[in-house]
């Protein structure tokens, strides 16, 4: 049996239409995530640029699979972003979740508040979850520990109110990626977290 190719190519775009698509994949901010990934990014786009200037003169079936070869680079960029990201969000639970003590409860309150008056959910979920955990301070039911992190009051707010488990550890986590894992935060979330200050607030 004597196989034969398809008299037409494969439709794949030109070498021009493939640097534009690229160049526009390759802007997106999931490719940014640090200066180390971004030179990598252009690394790579030069050599499947390089490699499509080649293959526009190539036969049909040399350009696909050079522009195949260039569609798993992208994947593999794809890939190695996604790990950058749960990178950056498991190093949150090594940062300090509070970093300006000087400010009271009442005030990391009132710039939740406002944050939230202004739509801005995520900074009002961050800025409330450090005032529930200032305002445990001041009262007394919490060590003054400058250095501890989200993870490591949720702990602590667990023990001090053993029937809020949920609400306490739900909020540490949305602290974790709204800060460290570029996570857009809802009303909703936003308005959880102040509630829970709220609630411990008038706790006994």
């Amino acid at each position: 049996m004597i196989l034969r190719w398809p008299a037409e190519p494969p439709l794949v775009p030109t070498p021009d239409e493939g640097r534009s698509l690229l160049r526009r994949e390759l802007l997106r901010p999931a490719y940014r995530e640090d200066d180390l990934l971004g030179r990598l990014v252009e690394a790579v786009r030069r050599a499947i640029g390089r490699t499509i200037d080649a293959a526009s003169s190539a036969p049909p079936l040399t350009t696909f699979f050079a522009m195949l070869v260039g569609l798993l680079l992208v994947l593999a960029l794809l890939w190695l972003a996604t790990r950058t990201r749960a990178t950056r969000a498991v190093r949150g639970h090594t940062q300090v979740a509070v970093p300006d003590g000087s400010l009271s409860a009442d005030q990391w309150r009132a710039r939740a508040d406002a944050a939230y008056s202004s739509g801005d959910h995520g900074t009002a979920l961050v800025d409330g979850f450090r005032a529930l955990a200032v305002r445990q301070v001041e009262r007394g039911l919490l060590d003054d520990a400058p250095g501890a992190t989200a993870h490591e009051l949720g702990l602590a707010l667990r023990v001090l109110h053993p029937g809020r488990e949920p609400e306490v550890d739900e909020g540490a986590r949305l602290f974790d990626l709204v800060l460290y894992g570029d996570r857009a935060a809802t009303a909703e979330q936003a308005r959880s977290v102040l509630a829970l200050d709220d609630a411990l607030a008038g706790a006994s």
